[in-house]
């Protein structure tokens, strides 16, 4: 027996060996691409010192996208005009529906597929009574501390005037691309994007077929990213869908002092128990896979040894990245209950409750997939399901990451901010870019600024702000984009 014991005691030993080597060998193999470090970073010469002033300026035009009749929405058309004056003789530019513009700067090579870059120039509302929160005014366009303050700094004035300034400056040094270039400025970005639309439309119409575009969605995160000190620049490849469901329990009202056992309100408050539960089945496939692949790569080797042997480590990974709010919604469609209804007086039972709850869709799903969820999870025919398809929105198309235009954006971003890790990521809110999309064989998703924690509630929130050096940043990248076409 004794002898059987060494016997069993060497095979594990063995076998632990074994797997210890393949767990090694799998980490060594699994390590990202290797970066020129010894690399300069590009510089456009663009005037940086004109270009704050113009991001300044830009800030003051109150654009919210709340009120499009605003007057400073044809106000800021013009101050483009009167600012990028090389941009607007060389380009044609025709404003379509909710005041988006669209310019058309001719390439030397009509064999060459068209690409697009977007991005818009209404913000958000400033949120009721936060006024004095605000370290300088909202729509003052304040140039202090190396930072231009203001609504729409990040989202996404920024942008629009790092392409304009790149533009311009190229157009000057006597600069024609070989494809053709589209630049639209979206005009209602925040409330759904008509704009867009139009402009897919109208180029469907005249038979463009775009190779790619590019439009926000994401940034380079600076330590945003729980575990992982280098900076990453997510290129995302699609964004999440939208579906809000709404779900109806019907009861006898009558007193409080008599209820039955079960009330309209508690009928509802179990059926978004369940969904809260049992969330939509998620993991790590198709996107969510690709993300977190290339993601892996860029961690500390103790992190590494888990994404690089799914085979064994999967469910632990998958379990660990559901446990954080952002890195569980690029594993699954979320769900979120945001709204309830029932009674109007303490005292009385409610006649009808009910629930509303924001879905945003995974690739992997469709709308009929979540409905179906739904249904079967709350196992309740008492609890009516509705919803609006006509704001209803899929998931965009899954781009694809080997693509040329994926390249160029990655090595655009690589040549503006120098050696950062790259990933092919997802988009988890809504952007313009969903309408674009339908006109391009690809579409992707990034701003070209860096951004860290302390950055995120500024987007839509108080004290939104863009460094200096982030504007700089963001002309350098589009003019070595440009340069590329």
């Amino acid at each position: 027996m004794l002898r059987n014991l060494k016997r069993l005691a060497a095979v594990v030993v063995f076998a632990l060996l074994g797997l210890a080597a393949v767990l090694v060998l799998n980490t060594l193999r699994y390590a990202p691409e290797p970066l020129d470090t010894g690399a300069e970073v590009f510089d456009l010469g663009a005037d940086i010192h004109q270009a704050t002033r113009d991001l300044s300026r830009a800030v003051q035009f109150q654009t919210v996208s709340t009120d499009l009749q605003h007057p400073d929405f044809e106000r800021f058309l013009a101050f483009l005009q009167d600012t990028f004056p090389a941009v607007h003789q060389t380009m044609t530019r025709e404003v379509l529906a909710r005041k988006t513009p669209l310019y058309k700067w001719q390439g030397s090579d009509p064999q060459l597929a068209p690409v697009l870059l977007a991005a818009h120039y209404d913000v958000v509302p400033i949120a009721p009574g936060s006024h004095d929160l605000w370290e300088h005014a909202p729509f003052s366009g304040t140039v202090a501390d190396g930072f231009i303050w203001g609504r729409g700094t990040l989202d996404d004035k920024g942008a629009a005037i790092a392409l304009l300034t790149a533009a311009e400056h190229l157009v000057k040094q006597g600069f024609t691309p070989k494809r053709t270039l589209y630049f639209s400025f979206g005009g209602d970005e925040e409330v759904g994007g008509l704009g867009a639309i139009a402009v897919t439309l109208h180029l469907k119409e005249q038979g463009v077929e775009l190779d790619w575009m590019l439009d926000e969605g994401s940034f380079v995160l600076d330590k945003i990213i729980p575990g992982l000190e280098q900076p990453v620049a997510s290129i995302n490849l699609s964004e999440k869908g939208i579906l809000t469901l709404e779900l109806v329990a019907k009861a006898e009202g009558g007193h409080s002092s008599m209820p039955p056992r079960m009330t309209a309100v508690g009928r509802i408050s179990q059926a978004v128990a369940r969904l809260q539960d049992n969330p939509v089945p998620g993991g790590l496939s198709g996107i969510s896979a690709e993300f977190f692949d290339s993601l892996g790569q860029h961690f500390p080797l103790g992190q590494r040894v888990v994404f690089a042997n799914q085979w064994l480590f999967k469910p632990l990974l998958e379990n660990i990245l559901s446990g954080s709010p952002s890195t569980d919604a690029m594993l699954r469609t979320t769900t979120a209950p945001t709204m309830l209804t029932g009674s109007s007086k303490e005292n009385v039972l409610a006649a009808e409750a009910s629930a509303k709850i924001n879905f945003r869709i995974h690739p992997r799903d469709s709308i009929e997939d979540i409905v179906a969820h739904v249904r079967e999870t709350i196992d309740d025919p008492m609890v009516e399901i509705r919803y609006n398809s006509e704001r209803a929105t899929p998931a965009s198309p899954v781009s694809s990451s080997e693509a040329e235009g994926y390249a160029l954006i990655k090595n655009s971003i690589l040549d503006a901010f120098g050696p950062l890790a790259t990933v092919p990521g997802l988009t988890i809110a809504a952007t313009d870019a969903r309408h674009y999309g339908k006109a391009a064989k690809n579409a992707y998703r990034i701003n070209p600024f860096k951004i860290t924690g302390s950055d995120l509630p500024r987007i839509h929130g108080t004290n939104e702000r863009l460094s200096i050096e982030n504007l700089e940043r963001g002309i350098n990248f589009y003019g070595a984009l440009l340069q590329k076409q």
